[in-house]
């Protein structure tokens, strides 16, 4: 059942329980170590049958999931049969660009270039929708940090569950970084924060010439009173990458704390600066560790 046909069907008689996939502290002791459990939740994702039924093909349960249950009741709910391949491409376009902005015009653009197609960005609009309702896919707007706005013009887009993004573009993707940070959100998301993706303003001075530049933070996150800024890494060995990893986080004035998760096992600490370094394992197994 679509998000939506709750509403519908049991009007003033329901509340709304959302029932995520399995996240990686729920799978993990599954595994010889918790290597072997990040490696197959980085391909796999969390969907329960994966893990309850021991004798099964990961890869062609999670691809028959996505074609003969979410795409396809997508095309029956919403009578979708001239555009099923504009339907399924726009997945994938959105497949292959987990944490990038985007919106129903730039995709639209991207029809016109790559597949010689016009598409009115309305019709994507709904189609984003869609994948929305059915629970496949999930947005975050970008936030002014400085401003303490809200922008709802362009998005980030993230797969509900990374097995199923894999599943639609057949696993040739398969980018760390990219899906570490759609894990990282789901995990967030689970944890019932509020989630947005960071922008942080900042004046340069070149030749007399005045410039404003954006820098991003992965995820601003909110919970009643409480406010994070994370930012996430697959290393930081050099101190040219640390820089450029935290240079948003030092242009933040604000007193909430400054968070990077990076994918090695390190001992958590905080810097001169006062940022908070955790490894990722140990942020997805302990939803306290980032307030120590």
């Amino acid at each position: 059942m679509l998000s939506s046909d709750i509403l519908t069907n049991f009007r003033g008689r329901s509340s709304q329980i959302k029932v995520y996939p399995l996240v990686f502290n729920e799978i993990n002791y599954l595994f010889k170590n918790d290597d072997e459990a990040l490696d197959h939740y980085i391909n796999y994702g969390g969907l329960p049958e994966v893990y309850l039924n021991q004798t099964i093909e990961e890869k062609k349960y999670l691809t028959n999931q996505f074609e003969e249950i979410y795409l396809k009741d997508i095309k029956e709910r919403y009578n979708i049969q001239k555009e099923i391949t504009i339907l399924e491409t726009l997945l994938k376009f959105v497949s292959l660009a987990i944490g990038c902005f985007t919106n129903p015009t730039k995709l639209q653009n991207r029809f016109k270039s790559e597949m010689k197609t016009d598409i009115s960005s309305n019709t994507i609009a709904n189609y984003l929708s869609y994948f929305e309702n059915s629970f496949i896919l999930s947005h975050i707007e970008k936030y002014d940090v400085k401003g303490n706005k809200h922008f709802s013009s362009i998005n980030k887009y993230y797969f509900t569950d990374i097995g199923l993004r894999n599943a639609c573009i057949n696993y040739r993707q398969i980018e760390s970084n990219h899906i570490i940070e759609n894990i990282i959100y789901n995990e967030l998301v689970k944890r019932n924060y509020s989630v947005y993706v960071g922008s942080v303003e900042y004046q340069t001075n070149s030749e007399n010439k005045r410039t404003t530049k954006q820098l991003e933070v992965d995820f601003v996150i909110q919970k009643a009173s409480k406010k994070y800024y994370i930012q996430f890494a697959m290393n930081v060995y050099t101190k040219q990458k640390k820089e450029q990893e935290i240079n948003s986080l030092l242009r933040i004035k604000d007193n909430f704390k400054k968070i990077l998760i990076v994918y090695d096992d390190i001992e958590p600490r905080y810097d001169e600066n006062g940022i908070l370094y955790i490894g990722l394992k140990q942020f997805l197994l302990d939803e306290n560790i980032i307030d120590i």
